[in-house]
């Protein structure tokens, strides 16, 4: 009876483990290396990243999907900043974009092409969105799928989130290459397919839609990609745009590639306002989120790396203001730029707290058939088989 229960607790340990294991391990650890940590906690995963790969129809016909996608990206964003592991640690958000049936693309390539690599750079995701025109033309939903998983580093881990959304309007059998074959491939590379039909939702099943997602466990939408998104103006909105020109006074650039990406930021700003003051709202909130990180350019995100040295960095990299400043003083004003920024951000979560509770008191649209709710249901349904969870 002894060894009965000492099985049973092992049996137990394992299936505690297993359950927040998706989340927190670097690598797939055997049953026996499983054991002996189960007294211990584990430890948090450094590279728990969920990588989201976004193929968006380009032809004529797709102007409305392309609108979506570039105001709605900040939803997305947003949503994602609060999701969470098993043990509370945050994953990180890689996006990929291409684009596909568009004439303007190489006929040799299949009027496919990559817009952007995986990258975790909101500012040149947004920018990438923002470069995308209709054209065209012949669409592949096969070859296109099949060039992402090919090209893509797309993550070893089995126990972290990999996931294809693609969008179109046309049959998804269409092209010499078989879709079949390409989600073949993404079961082999653990990814998961989600297809996005755009326009009749039977209409989509009848064209193969449906098929292309259930082979790979996906989820198959049905999006109305004209529909027009309706933001719901709040009292609160000015006070966060104005908090956002604030929260960009603290970034300090450094370098070339500083000077380009400060000048980015403020263009990403612009384009946000230019579609919407609702969207420059939502960009300022994804501003204010632990996943706008811009360590490469920033100086005061750079800083909180364990990795950097301010030593490394040469004088004549520095900004102006700290070009004739030594070590110490230079590492007292990025921490004077960290804690006004802290403050900053905390105001304006404050107040997007309050503008969502405005903006629930007075919805009186649905929001199904839009390009951001089929993604957000996917993601968290998806998320939910490897431990996450959403406040």
């Amino acid at each position: 009876m002894k060894i009965l229960k000492q099985l049973g607790s092992i049996g137990i340990a394992l299936l505690t483990i297993s359950s927040v294991y998706a989340c927190n391990t670097n690598e797939r650890r055997k049953p026996i290396e499983l054991i002996a940590h189960a007294n211990n906690p584990l430890e948090p995963k450094k590279d728990n990243t969920v990588q989201i790969a976004l193929l968006l129809d380009t032809s004529n016909s797709m102007d409305g999907l392309i609108k979506q996608a570039k105001s709605q990206l900040w939803d997305i964003v947003n949503e994602f900043s609060l999701a969470k592991c098993g043990n509370d640690t945050r994953p990180n958000l890689q996006i990929a974009i291409y684009q596909y049936g568009n004439d303007n693309l190489s006929a040799s390539e299949g009027y496919i092409q990559q817009v952007l690599g995986f990258s975790s750079d909101l500012d040149e995701i947004s920018e990438k969105l923002f470069s995308l025109t209709t054209n065209g033309g012949e669409e592949y939903c096969g070859k296109v799928l099949q060039t992402s998983l090919q090209q893509l580093p797309w993550n070893q881990n089995p126990d972290l989130l990999r996931m294809i959304f693609i969008a179109g309007n046309e049959p998804f059998d269409q092209g010499r290459y078989n879709y079949r074959n390409a989600t073949t491939n993404a079961n082999e590379k653990g990814v998961t397919v989600n297809t996005i039909f755009c326009g009749n939702y039977e209409l989509g099943i009848n064209t193969d839609w449906k098929k292309g997602a259930s082979l790979t466990g996906g989820e198959y939408m049905a999006i109305d990609h004209n529909k027009k998104v309706v933001h719901i103006n709040t009292p609160y909105d000015d006070i966060i745009i104005k908090l956002n020109s604030k929260l960009n006074t603290t970034y300090i650039s450094y370098g070339t590639l500083g000077r380009e990406k400060y000048q980015a930021q403020k263009v990403q700003d612009e384009n946000a306002l230019e579609m919407e003051e609702a969207i420059a709202v939502k960009r300022a909130v994804s501003k204010s989120s632990r996943l706008y990180n811009n360590k490469k350019w920033d100086l005061v995100d750079a800083y909180a790396d364990e990795e950097f040295e301010i030593s490394t960095v040469e004088k004549d990299q520095l900004p102006n203001e700290l070009k004739n400043k030594n070590e110490k003083e230079i590492k007292d004003y990025i921490k004077s730029k960290k804690a006004e920024r802290i403050q900053i951000q905390k105001e304006i979560q404050e107040y997007n707290s309050k503008r969502l509770a405005y903006i629930a008191e007075h919805q009186n649209t649905d929001k199904s058939g839009e390009l951001e709710n089929a993604m957000i249901k996917a993601i968290k349904k998806q998320a939910e088989s490897k431990n996450y969870s959403w406040e």
